[in-house]
């Protein structure tokens, strides 16, 4: 099993709609047991891949041990990928986690779901505080979505450290050029000056994710979208093969 976060502190940068593509290819393209996990509560992810999540539940019950992940977990309409949605009761996630006070709560978490799933894709919220560090204790890579702009390059040297001062043991960082035009100075520029960066399109096809709930490669499989999530994907695959 390998956990897969989407992260950044900057919000606004395609996160979330990256983290329910990458999950259908790791479903999909891999035909790996896949699990998106939801940890921004404005719950996104489910959204795009057409769950509601049930309201009776609270998906912080999970992180105090008064429900397990699997009672939370809902199928979704692809073969292998499954989504533990998220909720309002997780905005106070990082107090909730201060309160526990057990530093790996989210690894162990992680690490009993093993049993069902090859991959587990977190997507994060844009916060720098302890739901981050348990996020970096618990992934195997971190894939930072980064749209071509200034403020975009500092939001990556923030989590760049943050991910380092865990130590020698941190997980490997990905950067992600994310909604590039390639009509934009800017973008052209950034792009040239990060080759060896993946990248994502700015494209019609990426955005109407939200509204036909459903991600690029289910909908338009042969868009330069679905091949650009697809190569980014193998990718995280091979960095996972070299843990």
């Amino acid at each position: 099993m390998a956990v897969v976060a989407l992260y950044s502190v900057k919000g606004g940068v395609g996160k979330t709609t990256l983290a329910a593509n990458l999950a259908w290819c790791s479903a999909t393209i891999s035909c790996r047991r896949t699990l998106l996990w939801d940890l921004d509560a404005g719950g996104g992810s489910a959204f795009l891949l057409g769950v509601e999540p049930n309201r009776r539940d609270r998906a912080s019950d999970v992180f105090d041990g008064q429900r397990e992940p699997a009672e939370l977990i809902s199928a979704t309409g692809f073969e292998d990928l499954h989504v533990l949605p998220a909720d309002e009761s997780i905005r106070a996630l990082d107090a909730q986690f201060a309160g526990i006070g057990k530093r790996k709560r989210l690894a162990k978490l992680t690490g009993k779901l093993a049993r069902d799933y090859e991959r587990i894709v977190l997507d994060c919220p844009p916060v720098l505080n302890e739901i981050s560090a348990q996020v970096m204790r618990a992934a195997d890579v971190i894939i930072v979505p980064l749209p071509p702009s200034p403020l975009s390059s500092r939001a990556f040297d923030t989590v760049v450290t943050a991910v380092r001062s865990i130590g020698k043991g941190h997980p490997p960082i990905l950067p992600v050029l994310s909604m590039v035009d390639l009509r934009r100075n800017l973008h052209r520029e950034t792009c040239a000056a990060n080759r060896g960066w993946p990248v994502i399109p700015m494209a019609s096809v990426v955005e109407q994710c939200a509204i036909r709930r459903e991600p690029v490669g289910a909908f338009a499989p042969k868009s330069p979208a679905a091949g650009a999530f697809a190569r980014l994907w193998t990718a995280i695959e091979r960095k996972l093969a070299k843990r």
